[in-house]
């Protein structure tokens, strides 16, 4: 297991380098002039080109792609990505204040998706052709075929049309104001678990249909034991490691929604931040964000590949 283990940590590095080349690649080949950007547009209408080029020296903007990408990856390997081209400011220390609040939201839309697509998968695979099954399997097909921008924004129109709704400004840590950090997160984190529900929850019910029809679940039963027991102890655990895949690759999903979700109900994480960067040209916050999203799921696709064997342990590396 150990060396299973240093070989996919060895493997990071090859990955995330040509993540980084290609993220530093898009971001140069994007239209538009990261310092006009970082001037507001209508703030650089005034500066001469030679104004304007001085900025860009300021910036390193004006020596060969080479020679910046050398300079940023280094950087990165000693965890300091940068200066925003947009605020002046260290990238790393606005990542390390954004980076709880997204990873909140994360673990809460997780937490929110595990609670209701397990039970739901399950009770639906019990109960296959009843009305409960096909009510469930109508909700998960909603949440399959609606994308969570568009659920989003029709959640915002819904309720500021009828309550006079807005998503609250200003985002408070849980440990000084639960209340508001609650009701910042909540409704984000929702969509982005019904999504998640809506996808492990036919991944469990497709697996638990194909466990229960095995031979040692008809044992099972032939023994005389309770439902429950057949059911949580000898279908589930065999049909959850499927489920595990899938919670790995929509991990990837998740991040990339958060990015929409905190754009959208203006909570200031690193998805709103990339969001930002992206518009206004901020290469060096693009840049970093885009490799830090590319370590996490890096990192989870391996926690998930180790939970095989815990979960089944003829399973090994």
């Amino acid at each position: 297991m150990g060396q299973y283990v240093i070989r996919r940590l060895l493997w990071f590095i090859p990955v995330l380098f040509l993540v980084s080349v290609i993220i530093f690649v898009i971001m140069r080949v994007l239209p538009g002039d990261p310092v006009i950007a970082a001037l507001g547009g209508e703030a650089s209408v005034g500066l001469k080109q030679e104004q304007i080029d001085r900025i860009r020296q300021q910036l390193g903007l004006d020596r060969s792609l080479v020679v910046q990408y050398k300079e940023w990856a280094w950087g990165m390997l000693r965890l300091d990505p940068g200066v925003s081209l947009r605020t002046r400011q260290p990238v790393g220390d606005d990542i390390r204040r954004k980076l709880p609040l997204t990873l909140e939201l994360t673990l809460a839309s997780v937490i929110i998706g595990m609670v209701f697509a397990i039970p739901i998968g399950v009770i639906s695979a019990v109960r296959r052709n009843s009305i409960f099954d096909y009510v469930l399997r109508l909700i998960s097909g909603f949440g399959l075929a609606i994308p969570s921008f568009f659920l989003g924004t029709l959640i915002i129109i819904f309720l500021v049309r009828q309550f006079t709704w807005l998503p609250p400004l200003g985002y408070k840590q849980f440990w000084v104001d639960p209340i508001k950090n609650i009701a910042q997160i909540m409704i984000p984190a929702s969509i982005l678990g019904f999504i998640l529900t809506a996808f492990m929850s036919r991944m469990t019910r497709s697996q638990m249909l194909e466990v229960v029809r095995q031979d040692y679940i008809r044992t099972a039963w032939s023994k005389g034991l309770r439902e429950r027991t057949v059911i949580i102890r000898h279908a589930l655990k065999n049909a959850i490691i499927p489920v595990v895949t899938l919670s790995g690759v929509l991990f990837a999903t998740l991040l990339s929604g958060t990015v929409i979700m905190e754009d959208l109900f203006s909570v200031p994480g690193i998805g709103q931040g990339l969001a930002t960067g992206v518009r206004e040209r901020d290469y060096t916050m693009v840049q970093a964000i885009v490799v830090l999203y590319a370590v996490m799921i890096l990192v989870v696709n391996l926690l998930v590949d180790l939970t095989y064997a815990w979960l089944d342990p003829r399973i090994r590396y």
